[in-house]
């Protein structure tokens, strides 16, 4: 059995809850900022300042940062795991705006946060998205939780990308103003056929800022190498 993942720490995900089976990625260098930074002994030294705390990552990390952690959760239920947890103390890594917004929804301002962020996401701005709306004022947002707070405070929905998706297919409004990685916009055109979806803007007008790099290394080509040859593969060391 193969299972494919189009970025690294994905794969490697893959990898620990399938250790018996082949995975395969198409380029190993499809990696994810937020993984990139938090490296695993620069994690392990900081969290020694926060002994007695339950350690919540993101899934967005390292297979050695995943190993250091507690509990591993998504954008969707991580509001829902730290509210699990009472009052145990949290530090909440790598993402430290879906940590804010964590935070926020559990009424926790003791969380410790770990300071990383997508860069895709700590890119759309504030100031053009408002230019957008005023634009479009019919127009919904919806936001994915990686977002800095000056995009948020203008959501009308915030939710992991199923949640955005289903969110576009089940409301009345005809025209979004999304604000998550651009490719998303794609499959969600496919599910809401009849909507209409602006993508929200990034700070710089004169790049593609809010398409991720990483994943844009995957392309047909290497797909097809990758299952023909069944290279590279992804592998987790035991101990991790």
């Amino acid at each position: 059995v193969i299972c494919f993942c189009g970025v690294h720490f994905m794969a490697e995900t893959a990898k620990i809850l399938n250790p018996d089976k082949l995975v395969v990625v198409p380029d190993l260098a499809a990696g994810c900022s937020l993984a990139d930074g938090c490296p695993a002994p620069a994690f392990e030294r900081w969290l020694q300042q926060y002994p007695g705390h339950t350690v919540v990552s993101y899934i967005n990390c390292s297979a050695e940062v995943k190993a250091l952690s507690d509990v591993i959760c998504t954008s969707s239920n991580a509001v829902k795991i730290v509210k699990a947890l009472g009052d145990q103390k949290v530090v909440f890594a790598p993402d430290k705006h879906l940590g804010a917004f964590v935070a926020k929804q559990t009424g926790r301002d003791d969380l410790v946060l770990w300071q990383g962020t997508c860069i895709v996401h700590e890119t759309f701005s504030e100031r053009r998205l408002l230019e957008l709306m005023a634009k479009h004022p019919d127009a919904l947002v919806i936001a994915h939780p990686e977002c800095h707070a000056g995009i948020l405070r203008h959501a009308h929905h915030v939710a992991s990308t199923s949640g955005l998706i289903a969110y576009a297919k089940a409301s009345p409004a005809k025209r979004f103003i999304v604000a998550t990685e651009a490719g998303i916009l794609h499959k969600m055109q496919l599910e809401a056929p009849d909507k209409e979806l602006l993508a929200a803007p990034p700070e710089d007008e004169s790049c593609s800022c809010n398409v991720c790099p990483h994943m844009r290394r995957n392309t047909l080509a290497k797909l097809y190498l990758c299952l023909r040859d069944l290279q590279p593969q992804v592998d987790v060391p035991e101990a991790v």
